[in-house]
């Protein structure tokens, strides 16, 4: 019987590789171990701002689909070699509304990194920008299981656009149709205070009453 296992701070800089190049998951300093169906009592948000899903960021509450969608965020900023979030006063940019923006224009490969200059397969690129877009929905129930990630990774499962809300993808959805310069996150469970892009704009990682 497997153990459910909460990350809970997965980012590009958590990300090792090895001698070979594959890809190790390291700092599990926040990570908490779980039986299947037990529910987590954690009740203080901890990650690093851009990582952070929109329901953890109103309860508390850290699930398989919060780790989820800190692997999307992971997945573009490798892909598109930008971050998650960028604030710089009324010049915000949110990767994932970016990535969003030209899956609907119908040139999704234009988010890659333009510097690889187009030395990639196009079809696992692709898959890849999209598979972020999918795993990064608003409703956690929207997004795939890491399991099944991989399985469209290693192509033992056929992805669908089809899967793609557009109306319902990640910080898009929390900050309604524009770029919002005043994005703030509320912590009922712990704290009345209001956090903005703005008052962390020199911040890396937030860690709410974390470690």
């Amino acid at each position: 019987w497997e153990k459910v296992v909460l990350h809970r701070d997965v980012k590009a800089s958590n990300v090792l590789l090895d001698a070979d190049f594959n890809g190790r998951l390291g700092d599990f300093g926040l990570a908490r171990l779980y039986d299947h169906g037990e529910n987590p009592k954690t009740t203080h948000v901890v990650g690093t701002f851009g990582y952070i899903a929109p329901e953890l960021a109103k309860t508390g509450k850290a699930t398989t689909s919060t780790d989820v969608f800190a692997f999307a965020a992971f997945m573009l900023e490798v892909a598109c070699g930008q971050r998650p979030l960028k604030v710089h006063g009324f010049d915000d940019k949110i990767l994932v509304q970016w990535v969003l923006e030209k899956w609907q224009e119908g040139a999704i490969l234009e988010a890659s990194d333009p510097r690889l200059r187009g030395e990639f397969v196009a079809e696992e690129m692709e898959l890849v920008l999209k598979l972020g877009l999918l795993c990064s929905h608003y409703n956690p129930v929207s997004r795939p299981s890491m399991r099944q990630v991989m399985q469209y990774l290693d192509g033992d499962a056929m992805f669908s656009e089809v899967f793609i809300d557009d109306a319902g993808i990640g910080m898009a959805a929390l900050m309604g149709n524009g770029i919002s310069n005043e994005f703030a996150m509320t912590f009922p469970s712990s704290s009345s205070e209001n956090i903005s892009a703005n008052a962390l704009s020199g911040t890396e990682s937030l860690l709410y009453m974390g470690r």
